[in-house]
């Protein structure tokens, strides 16, 4: 037995003292689910696969492998888009996955926070919210297998990010176990607290590359009492700007979501997603839909809504206009959005990007980009859909025939050169909401400042000298 295979096996065994033999899977079978990302584009390799139960025993995995010198992946329910959780085979590592550190610790309506572990689903903190009687407004369409930790290490968005903000804004305090087996009890649940550097922002969105993160204070809010729906027909898509702005003008704070769906997104739900039926039949091009909500029961939000897009169809914005009636046709319709997704990934492979430009610049990118790439790759189809209210795009790319598609994804890095360049040039970012993972991690020296990959660059030496948490993601070489 070679050095290397001794030491691999002497970590296993210490790994199994600490969570108990049932909770370190190595068999190739009960590890295969662990080691490829959702959308099968990437799939590593591990020594194994760990799944502690509290904080102090990830601790524990985590001083072990540091001190072998062993890498550590962490793992939340691995729905992730950019390859984030996935060990790279030509390091040696292991993935801790985190599902099992899944309690609510505590919710407290008069402070309005909620502290739950790591492991626990974005629906379970949503129910544990809403029994008392509050909201924790953190909404994907991923949300009944995501799990916090992995919302944390993204800094998630969603599609309520126009009212409540991005999981950064949403996050109070954290717990966190770093690189050298220390956990940081960070968890206060304070609005202010000026007492230095607000040290968890470090590790909001950094991909689990400074640190495990094992659990969260969460800011809750009032809930809501009166919703509003409504699917709109929009003229173009600069006219989805006139309308986001009357409604911002009329509404304030009541406008939770107002999400851009392009035609061909909608063409993939209706051909995939068994139910799904198009809202509006004789309406084709740019759709909208808009979400008003308010603490108040009877607050007039339909009407309030109908008078805004009524003023917009008025002004020839809008040509069409669904209002749900009942919650079931709400839910309707918002699946329609929240599966687009799911209706890709059955349609097969395609180029991803998330974006996020400057609100008043996206009608210009959506015609500059969609110039260039028809001119280079004729027949390109070209889905487009997200939340434009925080100016976050999902634009991706494909081609119907299925291999003349593998020929496109063949020039991926050439396209998403393209569409990235165009992205810069309108003072936006090649990443909004997935994170920079395996999938961006080399464009990232492309846009970034070097005074900004310094800067990052120098934060992870302070935090994770050796090189051992997540190595690979994020920082380009």
């Amino acid at each position: 037995m070679s050095r290397a295979s001794r030491v691999n096996l002497r970590l296993l065994r210490q790994l199994e003292a600490l969570v108990g033999a049932d909770h370190v899977l190595t068999r190739p079978e009960a590890i295969a689910p662990y080691l490829a990302d959702w959308r099968g584009r990437y799939r590593g390799q591990a020594l194994g696969v760990v799944l502690p139960a509290d904080a102090e025993s990830v601790a524990a995995v985590v001083r072990v492998c540091t001190q072998e010198g062993i890498a550590l992946v962490p793992q939340g329910g691995n729905t992730g888009l950019c390859g984030g959780a996935v060990a790279l085979a030509e390091i040696p590592s292991v993935v801790i996955n985190l599902s099992r550190l899944n309690r609510i610790r505590s919710v407290d309506p008069l402070d309005n926070t909620l502290c739950a572990e790591a492991g626990c689903t974005l629906s379970q903190i949503q129910t544990a919210a809403e029994a008392a009687d509050r909201l924790y407004p953190l909404s994907l369409a991923s949300e009944g297998s995501c799990e916090l930790g992995g919302n944390i290490s993204t800094n998630a968005g969603g599609v309520h990010v126009l009212r409540y903000g991005s999981t950064r804004d949403l996050v109070l305090g954290l717990e966190v176990v770093l690189a050298d087996g220390r956990i940081w009890h960070g968890l206060r649940g304070l609005r202010k607290d000026n007492t230095g550097y607000d040290l968890k922002q470090l590790f909001i969105g950094a991909e689990g590359t400074l640190g495990v993160v094992t659990a969260a204070t969460l800011k809750l809010f009032p809930r809501p009492r009166g919703r509003s729906l409504a699917w709109v027909g929009l003229a173009s898509s600069e006219a989805a700007l006139d309308v986001l702005a009357v409604l911002r003008g009329a509404c304030g704070d009541r406008l939770t979501a107002f999400e851009l769906v392009g035609e061909e997104a909608l063409d993939l739900v209706l051909r995939h997603i068994p139910a799904a039926h198009n809202p509006l039949p004789g309406h084709g091009g740019w759709s909208a839909l808009v979400e008003l909500t308010d603490t108040v029961a009877n607050g007039g939000l339909d009407t309030l809504l109908q008078d805004c897009l009524a003023h917009s169809m008025a002004a020839g914005q809008v040509t069409d206009v669904v209002l749900a009636s009942s919650i079931g046709q709400i839910n309707t319709l918002w699946a329609l959005r929240e599966n687009i997704a799911e209706a890709q990934r059955i349609e097969g492979f395609s180029i991803k990007h998330d974006i996020a430009i400057p609100v008043g610049r996206i009608p210009g990118f959506l015609r500059q980009a969609g110039r260039a790439l028809e001119a280079g790759f004729p027949g390109l189809r070209i889905v487009v859909f997200g939340h434009l209210g925080d100016g976050n795009l999902h634009y991706n790319l494909s081609l119907r025939d299925t291999e003349a598609n593998r020929g496109l994804l063949a020039r991926s890095e050439e396209i998403s050169r393209l569409v990235h360049d165009l992205v810069h040039g309108q003072g936006g970012s090649i990443s909004a909401e997935h994170g920079i993972g395996l999938l961006k991690r080399a464009e990232l020296g492309r846009y970034k400042s070097s005074v900004e990959l310094e800067l990052m660059r120098r934060v992870k030496t302070a935090l994770d000298p050796a090189n051992l948490m997540n190595p690979g993601k994020v920082l380009p070489d």
